[in-house]
Formats: C-alpha cells, sequence, structure tokens
C-alpha cells in the first residue's frame, strides 16, 4: 500500500527537467477562474481532434461496436464532445492536484453521499465503481473531501510523475493501491474501508471473462469484481463525476447500492452484472466517457480484431 509519498532529490535531475516546466505551466494555469478554464479546456479538445487521427477513429469504432444504431450524425457529434472533454481532463487533472479544497466545493454539488454512510454505519467496506471518465481524476479528489478511501492505480513509468499523481490523488485520500494487488483490495474491504475500482476496461485475457457490454456480446471483462465481492462481501455503490455543461461546475454522483443483487453463482455472471452498471453509469455522461481506449482489443480465441 502507498503512503503519503516524499519527494526525492532524484526527482530534480535533468532529466525531469522539461517535466517540471510542465507542470509549473499547468499549476499557472489552473490559477484562471474555472469558466476560463473550461473555455481554454474544450478548445484544447477540439484542437486535439484535428491532430489525434487515430484515437478519434477508436472513439469512433467504440461508439459503432456500442450503439450500432446511433446515426453517425450523432456519433460524430458525440465525438466532438468526446474530444472538449478530453481537453478539459487536461485542465482537470491540474484542478484535481493543485486546487484548495474549498475551490473544488464551489464548483460541485453532490448527490447519493447517504450510499456511503449507510454503509460505513453497517461496518461494510465499499466498493466504489468508477469507470474511466474523463472527469476521473478531478472526481477522485472530490469524493476524497467527503470520504477519503483508497485509490486503485497503475503507477506511472515517470518517476516525477509518479510522485505527482500519488500526492494529488492523497490530498484528500488515504493511500493507493497497485491494480495488481488483489490481496491488499480484499484487505482493505474487510477494515471496511472504501476502495475506488475500475472494473470498465480491457485489462487483457488473463483473469477476463467475456460478457456482454451494450452491443458488444464478448467484451474482455475482468473477474476480479467477482472475486473482491464474493470474498469481502462490501456494499458496491457506483460512482459518476460529472461534468455540468456551459462551465458550470460538476455534479458528484453516488448511486444507491447493487451488492445485494450482485449475482455470485460464476465469474461470468458477476461480470455481466456489473458490466450492466457499467452502461447505467456511461449513459449519465456518454460524452464524458474514455472512448479513445481500444476496449475491446481482447478478443476470444480465433476471433478477428475488432479494429
Amino acid at each position: 500500500m502507498t503512503q503519503l509519498p516524499q519527494f526525492s532529490r532524484q526527482l530534480l535531475h535533468p532529466r525531469y527537467w522539461l517535466t517540471w516546466i510542465g507542470i509549473g505551466f499547468l499549476y499557472a494555469l489552473v490559477l484562471l477562474p474555472y469558466p476560463v478554464l473550461y473555455a481554454i479546456g474544450c478548445a484544447l479538445g477540439r484542437t486535439a481532434l484535428r491532430f489525434m487521427n487515430r484515437r478519434a477513429n477508436i472513439a469512433r469504432r467504440n461508439l459503432e461496436l456500442c450503439f450500432p444504431q446511433m446515426p453517425e450524425s450523432e456519433r460524430e457529434a458525440v465525438i466532438k464532445r468526446n474530444f472538449e472533454s478530453v481537453g478539459m481532463g487536461f485542465i482537470e487533472t491540474g484542478m484535481a492536484w493543485f486546487w484548495p479544497d474549498w475551490r473544488m466545493q464551489k464548483w460541485v454539488k453532490t448527490s447519493g453521499l447517504e450510499h456511503i454512510s449507510n454503509a460505513l454505519e453497517q461496518k461494510k467496506g465499499v466498493l466504489l465503481v468508477g469507470l474511466h471518465f474523463l472527469t476521473l481524476e478531478l472526481g477522485a479528489r472530490i469524493f476524497g473531501i467527503y470520504n477519503p478511501g483508497i485509490g486503485v492505480y497503475r503507477p506511472n513509468d515517470n518517476a516525477l510523475l509518479d510522485w505527482l499523481q500519488t500526492w494529488g490523488r492523497m490530498r484528500s485520500n488515504k493511500s493507493m493501491l497497485d491494480r495488481k494487488d488483489l490481496k491488499g483490495m480484499i484487505r482493505a474491504l474487510k477494515n471496511n474501508d472504501i476502495l475506488w475500482y475500475a472494473p470498465d476496461h480491457d485489462y487483457g485475457p488473463r483473469s477476463s471473462v467475456f460478457a456482454p457490454l451494450f452491443a458488444v456480446q464478448d467484451a474482455a471483462t475482468t473477474a476480479g469484481s467477482y472475486v473482491l465481492i464474493r470474498t469481502a462481501r462490501p456494499a458496491v455503490v457506483p460512482f459518476v463525476p460529472r461534468r455540468l455543461p456551459n462551465g458550470k461546475g460538476y455534479e458528484l454522483m453516488m448511486l444507491p447500492d447493487v451488492g445485494p443483487d450482485m449475482p455470485l453463482d460464476s465469474e461470468l455472471a458477476t461480470a455481466t452484472r456489473m458490466n450492466k452498471v457499467v452502461e447505467e453509469c456511461i449513459l449519465l455522461a456518454p460524452e464524458q466517457y474514455m472512448w479513445l481506449h481500444r476496449r475491446f482489443k481482447t478478443r476470444p480465441e480465433g476471433q478477428p480484431s475488432l479494429y
């Protein structure tokens, strides 16, 4: 389990100087008023759409696979708004790392916090189902202001960014766990902690099952949900940090506990139900989801690539 990181002199090495310049720029940028940041972030995203052709095509393909009945014009409109969200995601990372709590709370309204408090009052751990929305970094920081928890993450290859990311996330949370540390996750839940957990990406064939997701009938889905819920019996609370339109701020939504109706008779049954939860969350803010990820890259043996 990762505790609050200590700064090391090694992070001042010349190989990190460009990274430090970028960090300084981001810190100065997020001092601007939020409506200005909103305009800058959306403009950055629209500009990125002109150059990130490969990622745009991945997003386009994901939307085709998930929503085959969606008209092309509507799909292209979603992609445009999605890239605006990409630009905002960059801005929001700086906000998450550098904004004080009072400034966060000024721009956020919450709903469903009682689902967390009810679980904690019952002495249950909380599996906080947090998807890969482009508001992910900001959402985790905001949630921790109200209910500090434990994050699950993949360590960054850049030591400076890994230190900053961990420091930023732990400004309002307890600690971090490597996403490979399944035993640590179970221990946290059995200790009645809140564990941020993302079951929505394709993590490869190992420890995955193929379950339906939207119109894709065989999406590689982590079997970790089955192990965690069956072993620790936590509350399972979906969590959506939704950006409001026109620079009006954010809505932090906790949905009702789905743990009581989670089937645990097989990995596939749990994965299928969890994907239904994922679908419900995505539909609350589809243009803010990370469609740029090759969600369906892992295929059943003998099946051709979808990309």
